[in-house]
């Protein structure tokens, strides 16, 4: 059969917006040369709730939770920025002790998010075991989270001022189905019979043998490297133009950690290092995560070994932002009244605009904040990380595989909750 050049022609094909590798409802329009790709066009928007101008409608403290709902992975760091920002506006010094319970949880999170990372990222390449061990550690972190705030993803435990309440003196444990001991659930039980933080000490003291197991499975496995070695390099130069931050600016080499650069509640006060990546590959920013996971145990160790000698108030002492407690509103009309005001109107915050940021695990994550004097915002703009990723995702796939770009999706750890908002 004779083939004319006019019969020989590009392609276009979609990809999703179901496709599991996407991590999230993405469709992207994929102009293809046989299997090499020509042109990205990502379609956002498919999972858009409106959390922007659903803020702008509601007293400050009610849209906490909405935080948790943008990256679903890094709930408390979301959390953490909004706060920050009402903070600011309404310029409470926020007590020690709060200070040091966010940052631990802030690493906490940070963990949680690499480990759902590595494991999926893992899986989309074709790695399957890695997936089976990260969530048995997520699991134990979990917990960690509905012991403190009583729920195990969607917290709403930062709250201006400070946090929720103080951290528990006891976990939960497991319990045998026929209601009999057994060795199976002493074993699960093992470090659960003391407070949080002993049972969060003991994780940080056999995480690192973990993370060893991820990476005696990934770090020098030939085909990982073949998927990710040289695949979606993007140089310190075209990392900052494009505005990535976190782990993708890091894995080009480029030495950018807000908890380093512009330090925000007790992180000038700790000691860990920031990993660089050199060739800024999709294998650079893997190990880039996977040393992250390391200095966030270090963190966590500190952050435990100061809070075990120093207790005191979690929250600052003003009824006008910090609910009662229920004993004293179940006596005093005044508190019932304080309560009842705090959770229907919330509170006032003074005129002004801010913008404060996190650096979380997935990069910058900000909040700009414009308030007219009332008791919800004006203005609420997210300055999500994984949005400027996403954007770069043509310039890096061009001229590799269509099997390369789910690498290089992976490597972006995106999430549509906070891209599409």
């Amino acid at each position: 059969m004779k083939v004319t050049v006019a019969e020989i022609r590009n392609y276009t094909m979609n990809f999703g917006p179901q496709h599991p590798a996407a991590h999230g409802v993405l469709r992207i329009i994929m102009e293809m040369d046989g299997e090499v790709i020509e042109r990205l066009d990502p379609h956002i928007g498919l999972l858009h709730r409106g959390t922007e101008k659903l803020a702008e409608t509601k007293p400050f403290n009610h849209s906490i939770g909405y935080m948790d709902r943008l990256d679903y992975v890094s709930m408390m760091c979301n959390e953490h920025a909004y706060v920050l920002a009402i903070e600011k506006l309404l310029g409470l010094e926020v007590p020690l002790r709060a200070q040091y319970i966010r940052v631990l949880f802030d690493e906490v999170t940070r963990i949680l998010n690499h480990l759902m990372w590595i494991g999926a990222h893992a899986l989309d390449i074709g790695a399957m075991a890695v997936f089976l061990y990260a969530f048995r550690e997520r699991e134990d972190l979990l917990d960690c989270y509905e012991a403190a705030s009583g729920a195990r993803m969607h917290a709403t435990y930062y709250r201006p001022g400070g946090v929720y309440r103080d951290l528990p003196n006891k976990m939960p444990k497991y319990e045998s189905r026929d209601g009999k001991a057994s060795s199976k659930t002493e074993e699960r039980n093992r470090d659960r019979d003391g407070s949080m933080l002993d049972f969060l000490l003991a994780f940080t003291d056999r995480f690192p043998a973990c993370i060893d197991e991820y990476e005696t499975l990934l770090t020098d496995n030939r085909i990982w490297k073949q998927r990710t070695v040289n695949i979606g390099i993007v140089t310190p130069e075209d990392a900052m133009q494009y505005g990535f931050s976190g782990p993708m600016l890091r894995g080009s080499g480029v030495e950018w950690d807000l908890r380093k650069k512009q330090p925000y509640e007790v992180y000038d006060q700790l000691d860990f290092r920031v990993p660089l990546g050199s060739t800024g590959d999709c294998y650079d920013r893997y190990l880039v995560r996977v040393e992250e996971m390391r200095q966030s145990n270090l963190i966590i160790k500190q952050c435990i070994r100061w809070l075990n000698g120093h207790p005191g108030p979690v929250m600052v002492d003003n009824p006008k932002l910090a609910p009662p407690a229920r004993t004293e509103m179940k006596q005093d009309m005044e508190a019932l009244i304080h309560h009842f005001k705090l959770f229907t109107e919330g509170y006032s915050v003074p005129e002004g605009q801010v913008y404060t940021a996190v650096e979380a695990p997935k990069g910058e994550f900000g909040i700009f904040l414009v308030s007219d004097g009332a008791n919800k915002p004006y203005r609420v703009k997210i300055r999500a990380p994984g949005f400027a990723h996403l954007s770069a995702l043509d310039a890096m796939s061009r001229g590799h595989m269509l099997a390369d770009m789910v690498a290089i999706i992976g490597t972006q750890d995106v999430v549509f909750g906070e891209i599409d908002r």
